[in-house]
């Protein structure tokens, strides 16, 4: 059964959204975002950050907050970090609810998230938004970004077989962004996986792939958190092809999908999927047989 219950989190006004297995905190109050997401009696798995800010240049400052929320790519400052302080509209929907910002002033862009729990397990499923409501034809990609408390280990997967009959065409290719350090310690470099520890005291590091896997992973503790997306292998992804990427700095780790570019005329959306997943309990050896291991124990190479 689901519950939805009126409630604070992290300051905020919210909207509870809870079944047997699984609890998460959707803000009336700014956004869309959801701000904790948590297992009967655990511990809010995203990150929280309150005073932790972007500038947006010409429009004061972006207010990070942690937790989940919905961008669109690629990066500009001047539109990516518009602030998203006023209140939000929220609809009920089938086992969840909408929540709808207002439209963007500056950019005529509107977004929305579509957030259910499909079932009684831990798993929730996110329908991202982008809409244009200006007059004018806006080329993006949506971008669903969930920020997790550090200390834990992120999983990227990276294909691993020949791209070839012959076995000598390059398989795979990772973007890199200026301030990332290729020989960093707290990234291991495995032949089918990407480990990030997020355990950095300074600097940032952040990587971008074309995830054909569809999947990403993030172990903290004895708490698995996956999130499943999409690939599209004939389309155009922004940052140069990354339908996946992830980011960490010493506050906290993220893991992001991205849909595909695309141009939307007046009065058209594109919407984007994610599902996750929350396994509690889990064994996890930081290794290739280790991370093996787990995929195959909770089929993380199938649709969400």
């Amino acid at each position: 059964m689901i519950t939805q219950t009126t409630t604070t989190f992290g300051g905020h006004d919210c909207i509870q959204v809870q079944n047997q297995a699984l609890s998460l905190w959707v803000t009336t109050t700014v956004g869309p975002r959801i701000l904790g997401l948590s297992l009967p009696g655990g511990e809010n798995l995203f990150a929280e950050l309150p005073g932790v800010t972007f500038p947006c240049p010409g429009a004061g400052e972006y207010q990070v907050r942690g937790g989940h929320r919905l961008w669109y790519a690629p990066e500009s400052p001047p539109r990516t970090y518009l602030p998203d302080d006023a209140p939000v509209g929220i609809e009920p929907a089938e086992r969840g609810l909408v929540v709808t910002q207002p439209i963007e002033p500056a950019t005529g862009v509107q977004k929305s998230m579509a957030v259910t729990l499909p079932g009684e397990d831990a798993r929730v499923v996110v329908d991202h938004v982008v809409s244009n409501r200006s007059s004018g034809a806006i080329e993006l990609a949506p971008w669903a970004i969930t920020q997790l408390k550090a200390g834990g280990t992120a999983i990227l997967p990276q294909p691993a077989g020949p791209a070839d009959e012959y076995g000598v065409l390059a398989n795979r290719h990772v973007v890199l962004w200026p301030y990332t350090a290729v020989d960093s310690p707290h990234v291991t470099w495995g032949h089918g996986h990407v480990l990030v520890e997020a355990t950095l005291a300074e600097g940032a590091w952040k990587i971008g792939f074309p995830n054909a896997a569809g999947w990403l992973a993030y172990v903290r503790g004895d708490t698995l958190f996956v999130k499943h997306a999409a690939y599209d292998p004939t389309a155009t992804y922004p940052d140069r092809g990354s339908s996946s990427e992830c980011y960490c700095d010493h506050r906290f780790l993220e893991l992001e999908t991205l849909g595909p570019m695309i141009v939307l005329q007046p009065g058209q959306s594109i919407t984007h999927r994610e599902t996750w997943a929350v396994y509690p309990g889990v064994s996890f050896r930081p290794d290739e047989a280790g991370i093996r291991a787990l995929v195959a124990q909770f089929g993380l190479g199938q649709p969400g």
